[in-house]
């Protein structure tokens, strides 16, 4: 982060505002909405501003004489607008009083910004670009307004109302965030969503035990959970609307090493975050370690995550850990994620599946050349189904070997598809003669491999034949 969010106490003192034209009444109308008291110089001398009430101008202080010498005293922060060197100048004043500044479009004259903000009431979000482009910060805010409630600031002020009594009744703060998480998510938070907040007043009123609506056991502690949940192959915009919830709720996230920083930062900020996994060559704590972490972190109360790369059923030792959990008798759940083939399938196009080509899929992992030799590649060398193999960096000739051993064409095309959805994402395609040769440019995993017909229909394919006939018409020329 280049700016550190902020809210700003609009009541400790009045702002100074510096400039004219539609730029200043901007920003005007703005510090009014949030009840800012205003000391106005308008470098211009037009002071004239259309469309306020009584109350809301009266809020407005207009400063006449040289906005160079503006008072400071009092002042909390000071802002210029269509200002031009006056507000440099002042803004120069102001940063050396200690003052916060914004200069309008003049990153180097400021030492705050404003954000593009989603107004509802007690509600407020912000969004910021760090001064690199107000627009992206403007289509964010639009995607944000279509997805709050019109009505989430009334949910909040109406929290608010309750929060001093319920703290006083359940005074252990997970048990209480618990309660709150019901009456958001539930009937009493739709009722507000709705505009029947008298409904909602009366139901609230009408729990006599907010312990026990907030799901306490018999001891008085929270009720723990295991979320099992897919992180997808990468791209941080691939997780489940369902999985982001999962993450947010979390009290503890046990996760892969393949998970990336920018998933794990999608947790919520004071969850603990525990790795666990393991990568080629490297060692892990074990499987059943694994297990005990999450059944302890359950038992103790905790909600716990365990974020796995892809997706959990799918070569992610999901099945053992639900398991697990079903023996310890802890509850959980199982959100699932876009597994590696899938991904790298979207990204490159391709078609896993095709009418008439390709009408079956087989995934199968095979790490080490001892798992290849225990394939039974016979099975596998039907021209209409694609195999998928995860994992198969390091056995690709033996991979290669058991398919043409078998009977599969070394012209069948191939494709080895490293970090899909990443930005370091790297796609080589051949044909299955070439295997081995074609993992050694994809500069280490993980990556998969697709093997059949469909990958002459991806775009890596598309992109290699057309090099390859322009230089032969290249040479053609010569």
């Amino acid at each position: 982060m280049k700016f550190l969010p902020i809210f700003l106490d609009l009541q400790a003192g009045p702002i100074l505002l510096i400039g004219s034209g539609e730029l200043v009444r901007a920003k005007l109308r703005l510090l009014l909405a949030a009840d800012a008291r205003v000391r106005w110089h308008a470098t211009d001398g037009d002071y004239a501003i259309a469309g306020l009430d009584a109350a809301a101008a009266s809020r407005i202080a207009r400063v006449e004489g040289d906005p160079r010498e503006a008072d400071l005293r009092g002042v909390i922060a000071v802002l210029a607008a269509g200002a031009g060197e006056i507000g440099v100048d002042v803004a120069a004043r102001a940063r050396a009083a200690g003052l916060p500044v914004n200069v309008m479009d003049d990153l180097q004259h400021s030492s705050f910004i404003f954000p593009a903000i989603v107004d509802r009431g007690d509600v407020v979000v912000a969004i910021g670009t760090g001064g690199a482009s107000p627009v992206v910060a403007r289509r964010v805010r639009e995607r944000i307004e279509a997805l709050l409630p019109a009505r989430i600031g009334d949910l909040a002020s109406f929290i608010g109302r309750w929060r001093r009594s319920i703290h006083a009744r359940i005074p252990e703060f997970p048990l209480r965030r618990r309660f709150w998480e019901r009456v958001v998510d539930g009937p009493i938070g739709a009722s507000v969503l709705a505009g029947r907040v008298d409904d909602a007043e009366a139901s609230l009123k009408a729990i006599s035990n907010p312990s026990a609506y907030a799901g306490a056991q018999t001891q008085g502690q929270v009720e723990g959970r295991v979320t099992l949940v897919g992180a997808g192959p990468g791209d941080p915009d691939l997780l489940t609307v369902k999985a982001l919830r999962a993450l947010q709720d979390a009290d503890i996230v046990f996760y892969d090493e393949l998970v990336s920083l920018e998933i794990l930062d999608r947790a919520r900020r004071d969850a603990a975050r525990v790795p666990v996994g393991r990568r080629v060559g490297k060692p892990g704590i074990g499987q059943d370690a694994v297990n005990r972490l999450l059944i302890d972190a359950a038992k103790s109360g905790q909600r716990a995550v365990r974020l796995k790369g892809g997706d959990p059923f799918i070569f992610g030792r999901g099945g053992e850990e639900v398991e697990a959990l079903r023996d310890a008798g802890v509850a959980y759940s199982v959100i699932p994620g876009i597994t590696a083939a899938l991904g790298a399938a979207a990204e490159s196009e391709v078609p896993l599946t095709f009418r008439h080509e390709a009408l079956r899929v087989t995934f199968l992992t095979a790490h080490r050349a001892r798992d290849a030799e225990t394939v039974d590649w016979s099975a596998l060398t039907d021209t209409k189904m694609t195999v998928v193999v995860y994992m198969g960096i390091t056995a690709a000739s033996a991979i290669r070997e058991g398919l043409l051993a078998a009977g599969r064409s070394p012209e069948t095309p191939v494709g080895v598809f490293a970090r899909a959805t990443r930005p370091d994402a790297k796609s080589v395609v051949g044909t299955l003669d070439h295997l081995p040769t074609l993992v050694r440019q994809i500069d280490g995993g993980p990556a998969i491999l697709v093997i059949g017909d469909v990958v002459s229909h991806s775009a890596p394919w598309r992109n290699s034949t057309l090099n390859q006939w322009i230089s032969e018409l290249q040479v053609a020329a010569e």
